[in-house]
């Protein structure tokens, strides 16, 4: 019996591969063509008050770059670079941001553990919770921050951690995924310790309360990490 090898198991496995439904989302996302997201109007607002016109953010974990429209009619003139790890969102942003003036080339398919480099501001939204763990990505993510870092994920007091089948994915796919709540005193000290002073903002959307996401509540929190 032959063996049969390949390096595409990460891409195989994961949820945002298989949706259709996510994929036409993100691409009318891309067009501006869908009412924009309550947590990148909170984020831009963030951002509009700590950055000066010219620097550098990077947004990790992109999707299809749709975070730069919430930019562009803002007028903040920020140099947007944006990563993600799902290649068929990055394609598509590449394809339709060209349109509003982004160049190609400012979306990378890239998983956050795989990026090296630096932003005066970074921003990540709705990410690590679906990861096995926020240390190592977190890690890549303060190291790249000159200035700052803008997190929005699930934080809660006391972690909890699940593994659960996606049931809204394409018919026939069978696949798992990580739906985290990291405990508020551990991710608060982690990014303190690496020399950034840290604020939370109640978010939006959600007001602090629970907000069910594929049928499994999300503890949504904004941080604000300034470096000291």
């Amino acid at each position: 019996m032959t063996m049969r090898i390949s390096g595409e198991g990460w891409s195989a496995y994961s949820i945002w591969e298989h949706s259709s439904a996510l994929r036409e989302l993100y691409r009318r996302r891309a067009r501006d063509e869908t009412e924009e997201m309550t947590c990148a109007a909170q984020a831009a607002e963030l951002l509009a008050a700590i950055a000066r016109p010219g620097e550098t953010l990077l947004d990790a974990g992109c999707g299809t770059g749709y975070f730069y429209h919430s930019l562009r009619r803002r007028s903040l003139d920020l140099d947007y670079h944006g990563i993600d790890a799902t290649r068929s969102f990055v394609d598509i942003g590449r394809h339709e941001l060209a349109a509003f003036g982004l160049p190609p080339e400012r979306l990378s398919h890239l998983r956050i553990e795989d990026f090296e480099g630096a932003a005066d501001h970074v921003l990540c939204m709705n990410v690590l919770s679906n990861l096995d763990n926020f240390h190592r990505p977190l890690e890549r993510l303060v190291k790249a921050a000159r200035r700052s870092l803008v997190l929005r994920e699930s934080i809660k007091d006391g972690a909890s951690y699940t593994y659960v089948r996606d049931d809204h994915l394409d018919p026939g796919v069978d696949l798992k995924v990580h739906i985290n709540a990291y405990d508020r005193a551990d991710i608060l000290a982690f990014i303190d310790g690496y020399g950034f002073s840290v604020q939370e903002a109640a978010d939006w959307r959600s007001g602090g309360r629970p907000e069910l996401v594929i049928g499994h509540p999300h503890h949504w929190t904004f941080l604000i990490a300034t470096r000291r």
